[in-house]
């Protein structure tokens, strides 16, 4: 049976949140799951091969690793899906619907935060004012796009970050994009971790630089990611 979806998560120690993530996937004969792996250091690869037969290892670096996990889809669409965030019900259904129209390429969803307090919902919103009134969804925010036109641009620039604003960047130039009402759930760790405050300025402030021209090596060296 031809998949309609190759749902891709790149992963790297993500024995705590993976679980959750691929139990938020409904099970139908029409989509796959491939999961690649950064060479992790606990049980993400052993929890990874209870759920799916498509795990494969990889350097580490979330634009190579989802660009191998597209390498081996069959799906017509392919749907980027970050570790610690869980696809809303009704959520492949509205991508489908979205795709049947021919002029979008592709999208993403509005976002929510897995955690509690006004300081979370005033970033969700501020993330969801930012993809309505500029087109820019990230990645946390469940990307998506047609596997024949991901192909033909050459997939994610290998770039140590901001290849999720990159690839929309480029997505916006040849088609349109659909932002859908349904909301993905993403961990609030990144945030918990460093600091509410922080972590919202830092990465604003080195997505405006991004935006104006700064080199994502450079910026690389004044952030490290949580994963």
């Amino acid at each position: 049976m031809e998949k309609t979806f190759s749902i891709i998560i790149p992963t790297l120690n993500e024995e705590i949140t993976l679980e959750f993530t691929l139990n938020s996937i409904p099970i139908s004969p029409s989509l796959e799951i491939i999961v690649v792996d950064g060479n992790s250091q606990d049980r993400t690869r052993e929890i990874a091969n209870t759920k799916t037969s498509q795990v494969y290892i990889s350097p580490p670096g979330r634009a190579r690793q989802m660009n191998l996990g597209a390498q081996k889809a069959q799906g017509k669409i392919l749907l980027f899906l970050h570790a610690d965030s869980l696809i809303p019900a009704g959520g492949l259904e509205a991508i489908s619907k979205a795709m049947e129209d021919p002029h979008v390429i592709g999208g993403a969803f509005r976002l929510r935060i897995n955690a509690a307090g006004w300081g979370y919902r005033l970033i969700a919103w501020g993330a969801n004012l930012r993809t309505r009134l500029l087109g820019l969804p990230y990645g946390d925010q469940g990307i998506f796009i047609r596997r024949k036109i991901f192909q033909e641009m050459g997939g994610f620039q290998e770039i140590p970050l901001m290849e999720d604003i990159d690839l929309i960047r480029r997505m916006k130039k040849i088609g349109s994009l659909r932002i859908l009402p349904q909301l993905i759930l993403t961990s609030a760790r990144r945030w918990e971790k460093e600091g509410l405050l922080y972590t919202t300025l830092r990465n604003w402030s080195l997505a405006s630089l991004y935006l104006v021209g700064v080199s994502p090596y450079r910026l690389y060296n004044w952030y490290r990611p949580v994963r």
